[in-house]
């Protein structure tokens, strides 16, 4: 049974996690400070909520708010597996553009799931059809006075035999960098950011970043201390790209306890 875009639209809006739900207009603060924005993430699971089944498992953007002020709202809608185009053929981009007001902005990531050539629902060319989803993502939120923001793919935990950081995502990254300069969409360029992280802790101490477990050796998805470590690159990106202003940020040196990460029950 095929269904109408409005439909599947429902459908996304229904699977956006409650405890990240988009918030709506932005409202005046008490005593004249700024009015409340809010930052969309439009991404996969390395970004993603996580629940208590999926514990220790942990998406940087559920670490991203410990490092903005209060005035920024996190509305986190990426989800496991998806790539700059299902993402959008799933409704998910209609339900943050419905909802994103002047002034909010628009985190993009997407690169991990685009590669799986053997999965059409998922794949994009990286230097044609990938550019042309992003561009939706761009245009939708320019249209509505939002401020779009490409970043990279956070890179995956990959040594060669000498103990040096391999990149994993081929020509994604660099067809996001050349269209941030084409579209003239400030990036942060998360690959390079963290795979220059990880070559800095090495073979062994990185393992204590991702979610290798008793019975798991993820080397794609991260626990507290690498979501945390990651959110913390983000905001320092967006920080150093003037899309934040130091008002905006808060705990960029400081240590992050493990314990204020929680995964809700799904």
């Amino acid at each position: 049974m095929s269904l109408t875009r409005r439909q599947v639209t429902t459908a996304a809006l229904a699977a956006v996690p409650l405890a990240v739900a988009a918030t709506g207009p932005a409202v005046a603060s008490p005593q004249g400070r700024r009015p409340v924005r809010t930052l969309y993430i439009a991404g996969d699971s390395t970004a993603a909520q996580k629940y208590a089944a999926a514990a220790p498992e942990t998406g940087w953007g559920m670490a991203l708010p410990f490092f903005l002020h209060e005035r920024l709202n996190v509305a986190n809608h990426a989800v496991n597996g998806r790539s700059s185009k299902s993402f959008i053929d799933e409704g998910r981009l209609d339900v943050i553009l419905e909802a994103i007001r002047p002034g909010d902005l628009l985190l993009i990531q997407f690169g991990h799931n685009d590669s799986k050539s053997a999965d059409p629902t998922r794949y994009t060319e990286p230097w044609t059809t990938y550019q042309d989803y992003l561009r939706q993502y761009i245009d939708g939120a320019r249209a509505r006075g939002a401020r779009p923001v490409l970043a990279t793919s956070v890179e995956r935990r990959k040594f060669d035999a000498d103990g040096v950081a391999v990149p994993t995502h081929g020509e994604y990254p660099a067809s996001m960098r050349g269209l941030s300069e084409e579209e003239a969409v400030a990036l942060v360029d998360v690959q390079a950011l963290s795979i220059a992280l990880w070559q800095e802790l090495g073979v062994e101490e990185t393992k204590k970043y991702f979610n290798w477990t008793a019975t798991e050796q993820d080397n794609t998805h991260f626990n507290p201390p690498g979501a945390v470590a990651v959110a913390r690159l983000v905001v320092g990106g967006l920080l150093r790209r003037r899309v934040l202003v130091p008002r905006d940020v808060r705990r960029l040196d400081d240590v992050i306890p493990e314990s204020w990460i929680s995964w809700p029950e799904s």
